[in-house]
């Protein structure tokens, strides 16, 4: 097999990424000496797949190791062992060139809007920093195409030449999705993107990340600690608790809650509930009240 089919056999592979027994631990200094006397075990033998073109949800309590696992693959911080491969590759074998071209193709949103921006400056610059550092697109090009990165995230023209104190936090985490999506990435780790905004504004850049995969292909690995905002977007999910992988699959179809549900009809298995109003402030999302 020649090495361009080879290639192009490892980039149609199903799996974007592949993680296989993934740790990261951190030393514990101490004693006379400041020499390590143990570690914390932030991420502890996590393994998974994500498919080309799908999300995965990662959820778990604070604390629980679901973001030091995003950056971990990301390579933002070393892994203490494991396999990290994306389109095949290994890239923890990568050198400095080549995860730089990397970061191309690898992208992150980080939680909180307010202070992953830089105020110094405008979110022209800050969304096209890093396409005119790797030379994406010709220069007489870069300002047309900067400003289509940004009315794809909802953002105007005239938004450029503005800093990020003059925008609400809704807008800000568009100019973050913005930054990540100029560089043209096929997976972007979603690192809580909006757990620091409102409810309402949730569903609206929640919309956005899933349109914005319609349209390029992208694959996320989605970081929350909420389910309820996780089940909205999500192919499969990953549950973490004290730096390991407890339980994975699919989210079931019809009600959430139909597979652990003793009262559990056919209609559960295919048909979400709709809320329901049964008196005295009590609202509730079962098929059983359908009738009632």
């Amino acid at each position: 097999m020649s090495n361009n089919e080879s290639t192009k056999t490892i980039n149609q592979s199903d799996n974007i990424l592949e993680v296989s027994h993934l740790k990261k631990y951190f030393p514990i200094k101490g004693g006379f000496f400041g020499g390590a006397t143990g570690s914390v075990k932030a991420v502890d033998d996590v393994s998974f797949n994500i498919k080309r073109g799908t999300t995965m949800g990662l959820v778990g309590e604070s604390g629980c190791g679901k973001s030091t696992t995003g950056r971990t693959i990301l390579r933002l911080i070393e892994k203490t062992d494991g396999e990290i491969l994306f389109n095949g590759e290994d890239i923890s074998k990568y050198d400095k060139k080549q995860l730089r071209d990397l970061r191309t193709k690898m992208q992150i949103i980080f939680q909180d809007p307010y202070s992953s921006l830089s105020p110094r400056l405008p979110i022209g610059e800050i969304i096209g920093e890093a396409v005119r550092e790797h030379g994406l697109v010709p220069k007489e090009q870069f300002d047309d195409y900067v400003t289509k990165v940004m009315k794809d995230c909802g953002l105007q023209e005239y938004h450029k030449d503005r800093y990020p104190h003059e925008f609400s936090g809704g807008q800000r985490q568009r100019i973050c999705i913005a930054r990540a999506l100029a560089l043209n990435p096929e997976f972007i780790v979603c690192d809580e993107p909006v757990s620091a905004l409102d409810v309402s504004i949730q569903a609206q850049i929640i919309n956005l990340l899933r349109d914005l995969q319609k349209e390029r292909g992208l694959t996320y690995l989605f970081i929350s600690h909420d389910l309820s905002v996780v089940e909205h977007i999500s192919d499969t999910v990953g549950v973490m608790y004290l730096g390991g992988m407890v339980e994975s699959g699919n989210p079931p179809a019809g009600c959430k809650f139909h597979t652990r549900c003793s009262e559990c009809m056919e209609i559960c298995k295919h048909e979400e509930p709709q809320v329901k109003d049964v008196g005295n402030g009590h609202k509730v999302k079962c098929h059983l009240y359908d009738e009632k």
